[in-house]
């Protein structure tokens, strides 16, 4: 069982099917992870520092057996180190225990303060939280391809930018971002953002494939009629319209048996999912199914569409 590869715009390879470790357990992803690498046959695992498990994440590729050379690995920088990125990149090195990343990303495309209340979600008093607005993103993409050329990384991309985003940083980019990563799913499919992506040679990865916990992509009865048309599950059909469109699937679990049936349902819908199939799931979102389940409450206007969480406000004094 061969996992389909993507080819990215520096001419390197990514799989593209990978696990996801989003709000995985440190204690479960161990286990999840060594049994990704070791028995169902996953090349790619996709992590974070601001995921708060890449030690674990490490234990698992290490307990795996298989080789360092054989995984492709992304991590991400995360707010407050926008300004300090090689020391984040550093500490999730030492974490995962490896000394190079196939790929490291913008987490998000905003600066918080790196001296503010907490290490991670600094907060004002008002209790928003705490962004240093005056930061360019063009000076953290800078330190991004400085790790390129001192071969600590392979890849350098981007995750949660809008085209308003992205056009911070690629006028003076050096190197192109070889990916976006975003909430992709046919309820929030992201066409026109996708087409500017495609159009500067960026591939776009999927996080929450499967929509959010209790997700209604699931039910979805246009999802389930061509999962039984197929003798496919939901989510077989989810992640295989992902793949087909060139994009990188990265669904997440921690269960043995769904790790598994993540990889080979996928590329079972690969095989079977016809033009018909992928044109009605292309147009759910068009035909009033449109939602987008991941918008932390971020005090800055990200440039998305579809973004339907209000702004948050400042707390009354």
């Amino acid at each position: 069982m061969s996992v389909p590869i993507i080819k990215l715009n520096n001419g390197l390879q990514i799989p593209a099917i990978g696990l996801g470790t989003w709000q995985s357990q440190p204690a479960e992803v161990v286990a999840a992870v060594a049994y990704a690498l070791k028995e169902a046959g996953y090349k790619h695992i996709d992590c974070a520092w601001g995921y708060n498990n890449e030690k674990e994440v490490g234990e698992g590729i290490r307990q795996s057996g298989v080789p360092r050379s054989e995984i492709f690995i992304t991590s991400k920088v995360w707010g407050t180190y926008h300004s300090r990125v090689e020391e984040a990149l550093d500490e999730t090195l030492a974490n995962l225990g490896t000394d190079y990343l196939d790929l490291y990303l913008i987490h998000w495309p905003i600066a918080l303060n790196p001296k503010g209340n907490h290490p991670a979600f600094p907060t004002l008093p008002n209790g928003l939280r705490d962004v240093d607005h005056s930061w360019k993103l063009s000076d953290t993409w800078k330190q991004m391809e400085a790790l390129v050329t001192k071969g600590k990384v392979k890849s350098i991309g981007i995750s949660n930018f809008s085209v308003k985003k992205m056009e911070e940083i690629l006028p003076s980019a050096e190197i192109i971002p070889a990916v976006n990563q975003l909430e992709l799913h046919p309820y929030n499919p992201q066409h026109e953002l996708l087409a500017y992506c495609r159009s500067k040679g960026i591939v776009p990865q999927a996080y929450s494939p499967l929509g959010s916990t209790n997700s209604p992509l699931l039910a979805d009865d246009v999802v389930l009629k061509i999962a039984q048309k197929h003798s496919l599950q939901a989510s077989d059909v989810l992640l295989g319209w992902l793949v087909v469109h060139d994009i990188v699937a990265l669904p997440k679990s921690v269960t043995p048996s769904r790790i598994a049936s993540n990889l080979t349902g996928t590329i079972a819908a690969i095989g079977k999912l016809d033009k018909e199939d992928i044109a009605e799931l292309d147009g759910l979102a068009a035909a009033g199914k449109q939602k987008r389940f991941i918008m932390p409450p971020w005090p800055v206007d990200l440039g998305f569409d579809n973004w339907t969480a209000p702004m948050p406000q400042p707390k009354a004094a």
